[in-house]
């Protein structure tokens, strides 16, 4: 019988059905592909050079200071801590410890302890990877700006100048209690003031000044020193940069895998952070009795870099997840319901990472992506001796 002049009701159904069935599985297909893609888009590849801010070109004199200053102890109050007693260049510039031990400190990665007796305390937060930092806050299609770069997990300096002074001033990182937060700096340039061979290498690395020894100028020899540590030719790069072959292909499922469970909505951009403070429950360290409750005292830290993993660990600002697999079974509890630090309340924890569909069977394909992050081809010099005379790298025996 025909129907309307076209077809029986019984054949136009199973045609009906048929095109409304392959316009859903067209339809989804697209949504998926059009999902990933522009998940895809929110990553990106580093840049190839590094820019400087306007006031601090860089220039060979200058890294050459900033990497003596970096990994001289005359810095600290107590001249026993330098910068790479926490950032050292085997750990891809941070260290192997939850949280560390900076004044009064002795010995080297997992062995390394306080002297006794001893009345300072363990560095709040997870020794932070200096490597890369040239490119921290970066987004995609903006023009980058190092003089706003956020620094640390509480983001509460901007730009690698101001951030080389802060830990200085810390009491538990290079300050100890011989000296007030107020008069270190003070001290220390009057120390490196009295060392001739400093003389020398500030007059040559800030030419034209009259009295070139001042904090600000040694702010700026190690954060022009800071800006030479990049590693930005992981084979995640050469992906992004047009290499289709540079992942395999169970990486490059594992590459979908992280769009798709929500990772990308924190970890995006070159940097694979949006250097955003969240709110996620990590327990805190047992190094310290305080709970860390961050900067707005809602517990919420940094997205940190997921760039060099291997060799940064333990993970999050408490150090308390000591590989990836903890982390990311971490955020499948999180999505789950589950708070794992007391001080923080359900309703606290940020929707992103609620929404997030983590499972264990994808972890494993997730972890061999974000091991194409890793490069290591970054600069490792570390000099046989510094203009102090004191021990390079700090009291580290």
């Amino acid at each position: 019988m025909r129907f309307g002049g076209w077809f029986s009701l019984p054949v136009l159904s199973v045609i009906l059905l048929a095109l409304v069935s392959c316009g859903k599985e067209e339809a989804s297909q697209a949504k998926k592909e059009k999902r990933i893609s522009e998940s895809i888009a929110v990553l990106g590849a580093l840049p190839e050079s590094v820019v400087d801010p306007p006031d601090n070109p860089t220039s060979a004199k200058k890294v050459e200071l900033g990497r003596y200053l970096f990994y001289d102890p005359v810095l600290s109050g107590n001249r026993d801590v330098a910068c790479a007693t926490c950032h050292q260049p085997d750990f891809n510039y941070a260290e192997f410890l939850e949280t560390s031990i900076g004044v009064n400190g002795t010995g080297h990665d997992s062995k390394r302890q306080f002297r006794t007796p001893n009345t300072i305390p363990f560095v709040k937060r997870n020794s932070q990877s200096v490597l890369n930092t040239a490119f921290n806050g970066i987004q995609n299609h903006v023009d980058y700006d190092p003089v706003r770069a956020p620094m640390f997990w509480d983001l509460r300096a901007k730009s690698l100048e101001e951030q080389a002074l802060i830990p200085i001033q810390s009491l538990e990182e290079m300050r100890g209690e011989a000296y007030s937060e107020e008069t270190i700096l003070t001290e220390i340039i009057t120390r490196i003031r009295k060392i001739p061979e400093y003389q020398a290498l500030f007059s040559a690395a800030f030419t034209g000044e009259t009295n070139p020894i001042q904090a600000k100028n040694l702010a700026k020899a190690i954060a022009a020193y800071e800006r030479t540590l990049v590693a930005n030719n992981s084979r995640f790069d050469q992906y992004m940069r047009g290499d289709s072959n540079a992942l395999s292909v169970s990486e490059k499922d594992g590459l979908n895998l992280f769009l798709r469970t929500g990772c990308a909505k924190c970890h995006q951009g070159p940097m694979l952070s949006d250097f955003k403070l969240h709110t996620l429950g990590v327990p805190d360290t047992q190094n310290r009795k305080e709970s860390d409750a961050g900067i707005n005292n809602n517990y919420a830290f940094r997205t940190p870099t997921l760039r060099n993993l291997r060799y940064t660990a333990p993970y999050m600002h408490s150090g308390k997840f000591v590989t990836l697999d903890q982390v990311l079974l971490f955020y499948e509890d999180v999505a789950g319901g589950k708070v794992e630090n007391p001080h923080v309340t359900a309703h606290q924890i940020d929707p992103l990472a609620r929404k997030m569909d983590v499972n264990f069977r994808d972890i494993s394909s997730i972890i061999e992506f974000i091991n194409t992050l890793n490069d290591d081809s970054f600069d490792k010099t570390v000099p046989t001796r510094v203009p102090s005379g004191l021990k390079v790298k700090g009291n580290m025996d």
